[in-house]
């Protein structure tokens, strides 16, 4: 390889690294071409698997600020898949494709710039993937907003059959209370009895 030829293959790499949100290294001894082609595949749209040169990845990686520890693993025919979106479904790929084929090694990773091993390689691909991920939290969502939608239904209800309750026992305590209270002497009643008392009074 020229040497105009490394450099622009090292500042590919390097931008691969820098560009991507996680990378897994292989080692694909013994794989075919059309077995890669499937690796491809199954790694989805958002990963490119790359066969590559272990002294000038090396080179890029370092430019790249990666954890030395993937550069020691670096030996060997090597391969790596450069992940752009969801790091678990690239790692779901890798995983279910080494089961099929145990030719394909998976040596090691590195995520968020934190070196991943093999064993949590596979521990990540365990875990749900973001899509599945974001529809339960969006079933979760519509579910509590239907809950809340709801509520809200609900309360004028619920200050009617209040209004309803405060009127009927304000219209219950209304007699007791007139009940309660001892009635008033007319008017005319209290005239009459001062005239009879002056009237007496005259006579005598």
């Amino acid at each position: 390889m020229a040497k105009a030829e490394k450099v622009a293959a090292v500042a590919e790499l390097t931008q691969a690294f820098q560009t991507s949100s996680g990378a897994v290294l292989t080692e694909y001894r013994g794989l075919s071409v059309s077995q890669l082609g499937e690796l491809r595949q199954s790694l989805g749209e958002n990963a490119k698997f790359s066969v590559v040169k272990n002294t000038l990845t090396k080179i890029a990686a370092t430019e790249a600020g990666v954890t030395a520890e993937l550069t020691e693993l670096l030996s060997g025919p090597s391969a790596i898949a450069f992940v752009q979106g969801d790091v678990v479904e690239a790692a779901k790929g890798l995983r279910d494709f080494a089961k099929a084929n145990p030719l394909l090694v998976i040596k090691g990773g590195v995520l968020d710039g934190k070196a991943l091993s093999p064993a949590e390689i596979v521990r990540l691909a365990d875990l749900e993937s973001r899509e599945v991920l974001l529809a339960k939290l969006a079933g979760a969502m519509k579910a509590s907003l239907a809950g809340a939608a709801a509520t809200f239904a609900a309360l004028p209800q619920q200050m009617a059959a209040l209004a309803q309750a405060l009127e009927a026992k304000k219209a219950a305590e209304s007699p007791a209370a007139e009940a309660a209270s001892p009635a008033e002497p007319a008017a005319g009643d209290g005239e009459a009895a001062s005239s009879d008392s002056d009237s007496s009074q005259t006579d005598s």
